[in-house]
């Protein structure tokens, strides 16, 4: 068995297990998780290193400074977010080939998960330096723990595309594979995106809406995806705050379900004629087959998706 303190990273950083307060090591880029909202979350490791390290890169300088201020560390971030990071990727490998150490964070939960950072962690390991993980808060997980998912495997979709067109037929995708899909929203766009989701998928399938995790008005609700609208509606509040989306597998798995030769007929014809989505929800109601697998197999056969 390994030394469990005593380890080294691949990258060649000798990551100490132990626990007493750990220092940044030089030439070393630290991948910092920091709280979604409650500051008690941050692992101790991370104060470790955000107190100790050279440098600090963040989404959002002003975000991070009151983290810092509130963690007692005085430390002045530097930005690097989605529209400089490919810019600053040289930057950093510049730092750390002269020896400062820097933590890379973001606004809140894990860098690189929907969130700026992987082109900074892929430039960093393209040219040698160590690359060291230190976990804590993610909204992923923290979702996904506490939905209570049926679902034995889900795909994370993170932030959906804005086109409906390209919504749709990334649905008709991922929704023919029986899987969960968790997707991350915000609020201006939450509504319009569930009414989307519930054109293409199964309206029985149960969707999970995780807002504001960790924070004062965190709440976790289920409801048939097609109750969704209806659901929002009622309270205008509901649309506020951040959204971490979950859709449960189908009560009938693609690989149990099937559909049937009658149904596969009448897609054909109606996709000829109509969008793939309204079709699906046609054949759907008349035959029972899974909207998932009859619009799959338009966007399968190359039937384009009309505005």
């Amino acid at each position: 068995m390994d030394d469990l303190d005593n380890r080294s990273d691949p990258g060649g950083a000798r990551v100490d297990t132990g626990d007493r307060a750990q220092r940044a090591r030089a030439g070393s880029l630290y991948v910092v998780a920091t709280p979604l909202g409650n500051l008690r979350d941050v692992t101790l490791r991370a104060v470790d290193i955000l107190a100790s390290v050279d440098r600090i890169g963040a989404e959002d300088t002003r975000v991070t400074a009151k983290l810092l201020a509130r963690l007692g560390i005085a430390r002045r971030p530097t930005a690097i977010h989605a529209h400089n990071e490919a810019g600053k990727a040289a930057r950093v490998v510049e730092w750390l080939a002269r020896g400062d150490s820097v933590a890379l964070v973001t606004d809140a939960g894990t860098p690189g998960l929907s969130d700026p950072g992987a082109r900074i962690v892929r430039a960093v390991r393209e040219a040698g330096h160590p690359v060291v993980p230190v976990p804590g808060p993610s909204a992923l997980a923290a979702a996904v723990s506490a939905a209570g998912l049926a679902a034995p495997r889900f795909v994370f979709v993170g932030f959906p595309p804005t086109s409906p067109k390209a919504l749709r037929e990334l649905l008709g995708a991922l929704g023919a594979t029986g899987m969960a899909l968790v997707f991350y929203e915000a609020p201006h766009r939450v509504r319009e995106t569930v009414a989307a989701i519930a054109t293409v998928l199964d309206p029985g399938r149960t969707l999970v809406v995780a807002r504001e995790l960790t924070k004062m008005h965190e709440s976790i609700a289920s409801m048939p995806l097609g109750a969704a609208g209806a659901w929002f509606a009622g309270d205008p509040d509901r649309e506020r705050g951040e959204f971490v989306l979950l859709v449960d597998e189908p009560a009938e798995t693609p690989r149990a379900s099937g559909v049937s030769a009658d149904a596969l007929a009448w897609m054909d014809a109606l996709a000829a004629e109509l969008a793939p989505s309204r079709a699906a929800r046609i054949v759907a109601e008349r035959t029972g087959a899974p909207r998932d697998l009859l619009y799959a197999h338009a966007v399968a056969r190359g039937k384009p998706e009309r505005r």
